[in-house]
């Protein structure tokens, strides 16, 4: 897994309007915390901390920050909910060999056989994996899966070293019939009366 090098700034002013400026400037507050060590609070470079975070679980190293370990997971992203831009970060320091929880998207290939088809209950998956070997996912196949099957989390092909958390028993997906079309309203009606005009003609 790759690392991206971010530049960091100590930061020293709280709160909404200190937070409000940071953003203004074309920068992200952050927290470091993690290893038993005090919060670090810092800003961090709002356009290239938005590129990092495209790749998902992206493994940060953090410059700038005198006195602290500088490798780090973000862990909590926060995005304004309307325009989308980035609030704030919450990273989590970690060390070369340890492992971390992480969410790993499951993506599906393949085709079910004709006439299923496919539900997906869960789009992603927590695992436990090395800090520095986080996978960006797994892939799921789903060619030719007949009516019925349902795979679990326990069932997932994960990489080596890498151990599932989420509940092995919980549903990734199912392959089920299409739905029966319900009859246009007032055709059902129709064909009865028809049936008892016909029973009442015979009579």
């Amino acid at each position: 897994m790759s690392e991206v090098r971010i530049a960091a700034e100590p930061r020293t002013e709280f709160g909404k309007g200190a937070a409000r400026r940071a953003r203004r400037a074309g920068k992200v507050p952050a927290v470091l915390y993690g290893h038993g060590t005090e919060p670090r609070h810092i800003t961090l470079p709002g356009h290239d901390l938005m590129l990092a975070l495209k790749t998902p679980n992206v493994l940060l190293r953090v410059d700038g920050v005198e006195g602290a370990e500088n490798l780090v997971l973000p862990k909590s992203v926060q995005r304004d909910p309307i325009k989308g831009f980035l609030e704030h970060v919450d990273l989590l320091v970690v060390k070369k060999g340890e492992k971390v929880n992480v969410e790993i998207a499951v993506t599906l290939t393949g085709e079910a056989a004709p006439g299923g088809i496919v539900t997906q209950d869960l789009v992603s998956v927590e695992v436990a994996a090395e800090a520095t070997h986080i996978p960006e996912g797994v892939e799921l196949s789903v060619e030719g899966l007949e009516v019925g099957t349902s795979v679990t989390a326990g069932e997932l092909k994960l990489p080596g070293g890498v151990e599932l958390v989420t509940d092995p028993e919980a549903i990734v997906l199912s392959v089920s019939a299409p739905a029966a079309e319900e009859p246009a309203e007032g055709e059902g009606e129709e064909e009865a009366a028809e049936g008892e005009a016909a029973e009442a003609s015979a009579e």
